[in-house]
């Protein structure tokens, strides 16, 4: 029920159900449905054959006090009128409003009015019906209060308390149910609020125990490559590179440190570049299959290294998509650098660019041992690399991976790790198509896809 109903039905309450209980008590009170008993006849008669056959002791001062005890006695009240209407006689309880039996005579001497009678049997005493229009006005304030305090004000006010609780960075309370629509909407929207602070607390205590992991984490991983660097650059200082070969071999050790440490460094600028990513992603219109090819050819020698080989499937000009092609490049090459660390000498790598009508894939599939049952539930998380002792042998930071599926999301697609059933890792992504092409002259047609332009 709206709040107009509650208070259109409590000002009828207040208003209307007194009088009702007034007219209820005043019909109860003057009973004009009663019928005049029998003895109640006879006594009306008895006592109007009483006054009309003494007309000449109508003014008689003595017959009047004996017959007004009489009346009195028999509970009847009684009026002598002349011809003209004027009173002769009248008893105190004349003129009362509720009778409940009326008899009138007119009296007639030789042929001439000389007055008239009239006698009445007045009822039970009336009750107070105004007291119980008060009573009944009473009683519609407390109903109407008790109403719209339990359905308005006590919501209201817990909503109020809430406020204050919330304020204060309190979420445990409870909100007072309503049957007014408009509080329920109120507390209705209240809770949904109250709920998205509790997932937004919840949110940001996990993203505060993430940063405090990652920041321990990158600390320890920078450590131990410095601390490396360090140790073979004081060898170098002091000497103990007496031969060329050593003195050579400590120059590469320490070049490779430095650029372990580059790539750490690198990895972490694009992490905590992709927390605005959505705001700053540089859009531009390219062919999907052209940046997974250029990136392929510039990871060819590093898998050459591990003698490697990579097998492409991929058609140049395919898959016309909207997005950011550093970008991708970089998420790509994140996926094919773990893919190249995790598989063995003499390995393979399968890459493959497919389309349909409405999205572009990726698959990478290796023949590396691939990922235990355990690892595919926090491959994608920060610096997770399914290794409790947090060994650098592989050289990564456990940042690719979960900066190659932000990339993928970040353009409206998503990225997922499997083990294949021939054994290895794979890896497949993908991304929305873009469907309309501007041409060369500004205007905008429908193209096919995986068509070149």
């Amino acid at each position: 029920m709206r709040i107009r109903k509650y208070m259109v039905i409590g000002v009828l309450s207040i208003v209307v159900f007194p009088w009702v209980v007034y007219l209820i008590i005043h019909l109860a009170s003057t009973q004009p449905w009663r019928t005049v008993n029998r003895d109640e006849q006879t006594n009306l008669s008895q006592m109007m054959q009483a006054i009309t056959e003494n007309e000449r002791n109508w003014t008689n001062p003595r017959w009047q006090a004996q017959i007004t005890l009489e009346l009195q006695r028999e509970g009847v009240a009684a009026a002598i009128l002349s011809p003209s209407n004027q009173v002769i006689f009248a008893t105190s309880q004349h003129g009362h409003h509720h009778w409940m039996s009326t008899q009138q005579a007119l009296v007639m001497v030789n042929g001439k009015w000389v007055g008239t009678v009239e006698l009445s049997q007045p009822g039970k005493a009336d009750p107070p019906a105004a007291i119980g229009a008060v009573l009944a006005v009473i009683l519609a304030i407390v109903f109407v209060s008790f109403q719209m305090g339990r359905n308005v004000v006590q919501p209201l006010e817990s909503m109020s308390r809430a406020a204050l609780k919330i304020a204060d960075g309190d979420l445990d309370f409870e909100l007072a149910p309503s049957n007014t629509v408009e509080i329920k909407q109120v507390r209705t929207a209240f809770q949904v609020m109250v709920k998205g602070l509790r997932d937004s607390f919840a949110k940001q205590q996990k993203l505060e125990e993430e940063r405090r992991f990652f920041i321990g984490a990158i600390a320890h991983d920078l450590r131990t490559p410095l601390f490396a660097l360090r140790g073979y650059l004081d060898g170098i200082e002091q000497g103990i590179a007496s031969s060329p070969d050593k003195l050579a071999h400590y120059v590469n050790v320490c070049k490779e440190k430095a650029a372990h440490l580059e790539r750490l460094v690198s990895d972490l600028f694009a992490f905590t570049r992709l927390e605005y990513m959505e705001q700053t992603l540089q859009r531009e219109s390219f062919h999907f299959s052209d940046v997974v090819k250029a990136t392929v050819t510039s990871m060819i020698h590093k898998a050459r290294e591990k003698r490697i080989s990579l097998d492409t499937t991929i058609r140049p000009g395919e898959g016309w998509v909207s997005g950011d092609p550093h970008l991708l490049q970089r998420a790509i090459t994140n996926l094919l650098d773990n893919a190249i660390r995790h598989t063995p000498q003499a390995g393979k790598i399968t890459v493959e660019v497919k389309s349909d009508p409405e999205k572009i894939v990726l698959v990478i599939h290796d023949t590396g041992p691939g990922f235990s049952p355990k690892d595919l539930a926090h491959i994608f998380e920060p610096m997770y690399r399914g290794d409790a002792s947090r060994n650098l042998a592989t050289g990564g930071a456990g940042l690719g991976l979960t900066i190659a599926r932000r990339i993928f999301r970040s353009h409206g697609g998503e990225l997922y790790a499997e083990n294949s059933p021939e054994g290895g890792a794979v890896l497949s992504g993908w991304m929305p198509l873009k469907a309309d092409v501007c041409d060369f002259d500004g205007h905008t047609e429908k193209r096919e896809t995986d068509q070149p332009m």
